[in-house]
C-alpha cells in the first residue's frame, strides 16, 4: 500500500511541474507568483508525505539531535516531515534534523528541485518576455 501511495504522491508532483510549464504567461504577475507558491507547496508537501509514509512502515529517514525522531502522534510526525522538507527545499538547511538512510537520497532529489525550481521560473519568465 505504501508504493501505492508514493506512486500516487510522485504523480501529482510531477502534474503540478508539467501544469506550470504548459500555461501561457507573458508577463510577470501576480498569477506567476502564485504559481511558483503552488509548485513548492505541492513539491514540500509531497516529499513530506513521503517521509512520514516510510516512517509509518518502520523506515527510519529522519534523526533529531542524534536520536531517532519519536513522535507521540501521526500529526505531529507529519509536522516534522513538514518542517524537515520546507528546510531541505528552501536549503535552509539547519541541521536540527538531518536524514539518514534513504532518506539522505531523497533529501538531496528534495534540495535539487528547490535549486532548480527558481532558476527554471526565471529562464520561463525571460523566455515569455522575449517572446513578446
Amino acid at each position: 500500500m505504501e508504493y501505492v501511495w508514493i506512486g500516487i504522491i510522485i504523480f501529482v508532483i510531477c502534474m503540478s511541474f508539467f501544469s506550470f510549464w504548459q500555461t501561457k504567461r507573458s508577463i510577470i504577475s501576480v498569477k506567476n507568483f502564485i504559481a511558483i507558491l503552488f509548485v513548492y507547496s505541492t513539491t514540500m508537501i509531497g516529499f513530506a508525505l513521503v517521509y512520514t509514509i516510510l516512517h509509518i512502515n518502520g523506515h527510519v529517514v529522519m534523526m533529531e539531535n542524534g536520536k531517532t525522531i519519536v513522535a507521540s502522534n501521526f500529526f505531529q510526525y507529519v509536522e516534522t516531515s513538514l518542517y524537515f522538507s520546507a528546510v531541505t527545499l528552501l536549503s535552509v538547511g539547519y541541521g536540527d534534523i538531518v536524514p539518514i538512510g534513504i532518506g539522505r537520497w531523497i533529501a538531496m532529489v528534495e534540495a535539487l528541485l528547490g535549486y532548480a525550481l527558481p532558476a527554471a521560473f526565471v529562464v520561463r519568465t525571460v523566455m515569455d518576455v522575449e517572446k513578446r
